[in-house]
């Protein structure tokens, strides 16, 4: 089944992600495919937000490839930013699997770095820009 969530300029960030994690199912490892600028790293901000992290947590781990947040009833929350990942060994080399078996839900940026990695059960979600500047996350079930 098809679903999708649209984003009509940053007022709607925080209802959005609160919509997307309602239709998430109970699912750990969200996968987003986009397009440089598309707001992986804005809307990853809203969910984080509406999942009690402190907002001055926040930040894109382009670098560090992972950062590790407490949402508001102190779970683990992963984000990873694979942009920079050159080959499949340095993700292998931060122990990605750990990560992934962990339970914790683990929000992922450019995976198609990472993309034989990735296990089955992954929800790949792409964010598309509309002509008018909004955003539609859209994914199949």
């Amino acid at each position: 089944m098809d679903k999708s969530v649209r984003i009509s300029g940053l007022e709607g960030l925080e209802t959005a992600a609160k919509e997307f994690l309602r239709q998430l199912g109970g699912r750990s490892l969200v996968a987003f495919y986009a397009p440089m600028g598309a707001g992986k790293t804005t809307f990853i901000t809203a969910l984080c937000k509406v999942l009690g992290v402190q907002e001055d947590a926040v930040s894109s781990p382009t670098f560090a490839i992972v950062n590790e947040y407490r949402t508001g009833i102190g779970e683990p929350l992963y984000h990873f930013d694979f942009y920079r990942i050159e080959n499949i060994a340095e993700a292998l080399d931060i122990g990605i699997f750990e990560y992934f078996d962990s339970g914790a839900l683990c929000l992922m940026e450019w995976p198609e770095n990472i993309e034989p990695l990735l296990p089955e059960d992954t929800l790949k979600v792409t964010i598309s820009v509309e002509p008018d500047g909004s955003r539609v996350l859209s994914w199949t079930e």
